[in-house]
């Protein structure tokens, strides 16, 4: 395992989402850790994790996050933890991108 990575000189890999990007800082066998860049009007639909527990951390931008049917305006600084089993959603429906901090855990 790397104990350091300088994220300007990676490069951002495609998601399975259009306009979702990510470089990727940690992968473990129990999670991982990715910076995650989304482009302006971009939205990652509905779904669900049976096994892992995600997080986000806002870096930049106002991305909204659904959670359960509850929905947040998120903003720089803000933390959103998003259960295993529970549908979630990011969509940045503005014109600028954000960029985020995506972890997950795995649940055992």
């Amino acid at each position: 395992m790397e104990n350091y990575k300088n994220t300007n000189l990676m490069d951002w890999a495609s998601g399975k989402v259009k306009g979702f990007r990510s470089k990727n800082l940690i992968q473990m066998e129990n999670g991982g850790l990715k910076k995650v860049k989304v482009d302006s009007f971009a939205t990652y639909p509905s779904h669900l994790h049976p096994t892992k527990t995600e997080y986000i951390y806002v870096l930049e931008g106002s991305p909204k996050i659904s959670i359960g049917g509850e929905n947040y305006n998120g903003e720089k600084g803000d933390f959103f933890i998003l259960p295993n089993s529970i549908k979630h959603s990011i969509a940045n429906p503005f014109d600028s991108e954000c960029l985020l901090l995506v972890g997950a855990i795995i649940n055992k």
